[in-house]
């Protein structure tokens, strides 16, 4: 594949980055902006995402812009006859936002028909191009249309992390080696942190959950080891599991509804987190927390934890056992050196 010279590392360049959601996939982006900054220091750098998911993105110190959409209600509104005015209102404002600035890197990270729009959308500048993937990989969606829309679709080998997929398109699409230091751009993490550890029990697939009964044996185990208890939650049914949790767990908190700003914030505080395959999980990842993600089937290769003592998976069908994910936590946080 040839792709187009690049004008010299210290050139103001303006980048936009497409990847809409959701929470996990927005975190696992977030490596490959700041490997655009790291390689092009005076980039400008924008990003278009999901409303929902913009204070986190915000967060990340590469950004200079944030462009919110809401692609997911807009499809479902327009549907609806006594929505459908308000809809194309708020369209064209998002479209008049996107277009404010011309790009000269347009990357569609997601593969989707849906960014493959924003994309198209997008003002290039003069000798701008649209990056995009070739093709698709192993557990990832991918659509027709973005490749249509590129100027320059990059291939990428089928069988690889979700980080390093974005990651490897940016370098591939701006001519530079994919940094060896991985970086979220979060910096949130804080060495005060509180003997406080959140349970990330909910996520948005049933066969990722982990037995009730096993997190009853991990909070108390925690709680015998001087740890305080968290339990955050996204949705009603969550909410209540969080309850009964808290019901059994002495001490335990069932934290408010909070935004993800908010959210964030609290995690950054917390000694570490242990949690399911989810976008909160994955948050914990990012802020350089100690950290267990647990597996019921093997895709930790794709989404989990990456090269970090301190920070592991632990894979278990048809779901891990206690003590495994007890002793990974033991060897987490030793690895921090965050014993109380």
């Amino acid at each position: 594949m040839s792709l187009p010279a690049l004008p010299d590392r210290q050139t103001p360049l303006k980048v936009l980055i497409v990847k809409l959601s959701s929470l996990g996939d927005v975190v696992h982006t977030m490596p490959a902006v700041m490997d655009i900054q790291a390689m092009f220091p005076n980039a400008q750098i924008d990003w278009v995402v999901e409303r929902g998911f913009a204070p986190l993105a915000t967060r990340c110190s590469a950004v200079n812009r944030v462009i919110p959409c809401e692609i997911r209600r807009w499809r479902k509104a327009f549907l609806k006859t006594e929505a459908r005015a308000q809809t194309r209102t708020e369209w064209q404002a998002f479209k008049a936002d996107l277009q404010q600035e011309a790009y000269d890197v347009i990357l569609d990270l997601q593969g989707l028909t849906k960014s493959a729009l924003v994309v198209w959308l997008a003002r290039k500048a003069k000798g701008g191009k649209r990056y995009a993937l070739a093709n698709r990989t192993d557990g990832s969606g991918y659509e027709r249309p973005t490749r249509w829309v590129a100027d320059v679709a990059v291939p990428v080998t089928p069988h690889i992390h979700a980080v390093a997929r974005g990651r490897v398109l940016c370098a591939k699409a701006l001519s530079y080696d994919v940094p060896a230091h991985l970086n979220y751009g979060l910096g949130l993490a804080t060495a005060q942190r509180r003997p406080l550890v959140a349970l990330v029990h909910g996520t948005s697939r049933a066969d990722k959950e982990w037995p009730v009964d096993h997190w009853l044996e991990i909070g108390s185990r925690l709680k015998q080891h001087g740890f305080d208890v968290a339990l955050p939650h996204g949705n009603e049914t969550e909410h209540l599991r969080s309850i009964a949790l808290a019901e059994k767990l002495p001490g335990a908190v069932v934290w408010p509804r909070l935004s993800l700003d908010q959210l964030t914030t609290e995690m950054a505080q917390c000694t570490g987190v242990i949690g399911v395959d989810s976008g909160l999980s994955h948050m914990a990842v990012a802020l350089g927390l100690p950290h267990v993600q647990i597996y019921n089937f093997d895709t930790a290769w794709r989404t989990g934890p990456q090269g970090l003592v301190h920070q592991c998976s632990v894979v278990g069908t048809p779901t891990p056992p206690v003590e495994a994910v007890w002793q990974a936590w033991q060897t987490s946080l030793a690895a921090q050196g965050a014993m109380p």
